[in-house]
Order: structure tokens, then sequence, then C-alpha cells
């Protein structure tokens, strides 16, 4: 089976023919998937793809422009806008530029939020607090909100107000998991919280993974972990492994005839966890995965980044022979 990078849209086929119409600049069949897109967990997945697709296209802007009166039309002139703070302060914009960019994003954000039920506005908000890492020149004093726990200072408020909206949205904690890894604090205390709290069947329980990929990348890089089996096999990874497993991945297996449409980032998370940790079990998450390898986490946890793809196959050849399965 040869390995195939999954396309942004996943297996949303309706996703992917607005995601080419965009590329081209253009915009109605945008509009209409969103004008059908019923629940808000996946209005808040696909106004976030369409919004990075449509980062360098001025696609949005016309569909603006031209409909000022479509709510839909502003949501996604806040997604794309917000998008491009995140992009500036990674590629290093001076603060002139990043606040210009800011300023012109936040007024889209608060223009898109005058529809009060909607999460992505306060998504959006959160976004840019991923640009917010200097406590000293905060951009918002939303962004610093403290805790009286052990949680670091954050966008509370804002996670708060897409929670509200959306329970458990599974963008809004990995939007928060963006803001504390830019700032370099506390990323495995907050996913384990969130992963303690959320119901079963919720993608949230594979937080941890995420965090601890992140965590093994930096004490590689600095030598601070002897190996890899030092690092992950623990009985605190395993325990985060077993419960992405069981309370996540088991129950919510497709219904035969259906498609699957869980996130191939999640299950890529998974069966690396299950397969470096020593749990085990990774024979199923590596068929739901089939040929769709997605990069993370593979390169973040190969020695030579660019052999990430063997990497993949190295877990999971074993995994697939009868031995690995439940």
């Amino acid at each position: 089976m040869s390995l195939t990078l999954p396309h942004p849209a996943g297996r949303d086929v309706d996703l992917r023919v607005a995601l080419e119409d965009l590329r081209l600049n253009r915009w109605l069949s945008t509009k209409e998937l969103l004008a059908r897109t019923e629940s808000w967990s996946l209005r808040c997945s696909r106004s976030q793809v369409l919004g990075r697709s449509a980062v360098g296209t001025e696609a949005i802007e016309m569909w603006a422009a031209e409909e000022p009166e479509d709510w839909n039309a502003w949501m996604m002139r806040a997604r794309v806008l917000s998008e491009r703070v995140v992009l500036a302060h990674r590629n290093g914009a001076s603060r002139p530029q990043l606040m210009q960019a800011i300023l012109k994003a936040r007024y889209a954000c608060s223009a898109a939020a005058e529809w009060k039920a909607d999460p992505v506005p306060p998504l959006c908000f959160m976004t840019l607090a991923q640009a917010d890492d200097d406590p000293r020149r905060p951009h918002s004093p939303l962004n610093w909100i403290a805790r009286e726990d052990l949680l670091p200072p954050g966008p509370w408020r804002l996670l708060d107000a897409v929670h509200q909206r959306d329970a458990h949205n599974r963008e809004a904690f990995h939007r928060m998991l963006a803001v504390f890894r830019t700032r370099g604090n506390e990323l495995i205390t907050f996913a384990q919280w969130v992963a303690s709290r959320a119901p079963v069947g919720s993608p949230l329980k594979v937080l941890p993974l995420y965090a601890f990929v992140d965590q093994y990348r930096k004490q590689w890089a600095t030598r601070q972990t002897a190996s890899v089996l030092a690092y992950w096999v623990t009985e605190d990874k395993a325990h985060y492994a077993r419960q992405a497993l069981y309370e996540w991945f088991e129950p919510t297996q497709p219904v035969p005839g259906q498609p699957d449409t869980r996130s191939l980032l999640d299950l890529n998370h998974l069966a690396h966890a299950l397969t470096a940790t020593g749990v085990g079990h990774a024979g199923p998450v590596f068929e739901a995965i089939g040929p769709h390898v997605t990069t993370a986490p593979w390169a973040q946890v190969a020695h030579e980044p660019q052999e990430w793809q063997e990497e993949f196959l190295k877990a999971r050849r074993p995994s697939l022979r009868s031995g690995d399965r439940r």
C-alpha cells in the first residue's frame, strides 16, 4: 500500500470542491457549502480549513465586498485575517506590521461576533492570541486571564465563549494548546486537564498525545532525554494512550458502510503513541488510517525528519500483524 498525504479536506468531498474553487479565487462554492452546514462542529472544522486555504487569495474579500449582508462572508473574513496574523508572527514580522494585521483582524472578528450564537468568532480571537506571547506588551487583556489553579494565564474567557456555544470544541482546545506552545509553558498540564474532563467519544482524549510529542521533540533537540524508550515508555504516557484508545477511538468506530470522519491527525497521533509506549493494539488504528499518513507526529519524532514516512512504516508493520489486534 503506497502512502499518500491526505488532502486538506480529509474525507469531506464537499469541502474539497470548495477548496479547489477558492484556489481559483472563486467563493460561490464556499458560500453554498457553509449555508448547508448544519452542525456547529462541522461549521468550525470546515471554516478553519477554508480560512487557511484562502489566506493567499482575495476570494473571501471579494465575497464580503459583493455580499456585505452575508454573515458567513464576515465570519470567513475573520478566519482569513486571523490566519494571516499567525503566519506573519511565525515569519517574524516586525511589531508594527504585526499590530496592523492584528487590528485589522480584530475588527473583522468583532463584526462577525455580532452573530452571538456562532462559536467561530471567539475561535478567531483565540487564533490572534497565538501571536500574543509577550506579557509586557499584550495585544489584548483577554489573552492573559489568570487562574487560581495551576494552569497558566491565557485566553480562558474566549475558550469559555466557544465552549458555551459548542461544548468540547476540538479546535478551541487545540488553539489553547497552540497559545501555550508559543509561550513555552504548561502544555502537558493543560492537555491532561482537558482530557480528564472530556466526555467519552471526544477527540480531546487525544490532546495529551500532541503535548507529549511536542515535549519529546524539544527534549530530544536539547539532549534532555537519553533515548526514545526513556521518554515514551512511562506509565503516564501509556495511561493517556490507553485512554485515547478506549475512550475515543473504540467508541467512535463508524457504522459499517458509513465514512470515517475522525481526524486523520488524531488517528496518526494515537497510532504513534500506542506503538511508542508499548501499549500496542494499534492495528485497528493503522487500518483506520489506511494510506493517509500525516506529517505530524512522525516528522517530529523521527531522528531524521526527512525520513518520517519510514518512521510511520516501522511502526505500522508489526502493528498490522495478528498479534497486535485485540
